[in-house]
């Protein structure tokens, strides 16, 4: 996975074609999004410190 901008992960988590699912642990947050059963893209929340990151060929998810 590729770190990528957090415009580009909104966009892929607002799309209604794609499901997310968040996971909660103490100071650590994570959250998935699926198209269909494929990862395509997280958000890693630790602390202060959040993370982007998409698949290779992420650019074919984002809606125009």
């Amino acid at each position: 996975m590729n770190l990528i901008m957090k415009t580009e992960f909104e966009n892929l988590q607002n799309n209604n074609a794609h499901a997310y699912e968040t996971d909660t642990n103490s100071d650590k947050q994570v959250v998935k999004i699926y198209c269909g059963d494929v990862l395509i893209a997280k958000k890693i929340k630790l602390k202060k410190s959040i993370r982007y990151f998409g698949v290779k060929n992420y650019q074919q998810y984002l809606t125009p």
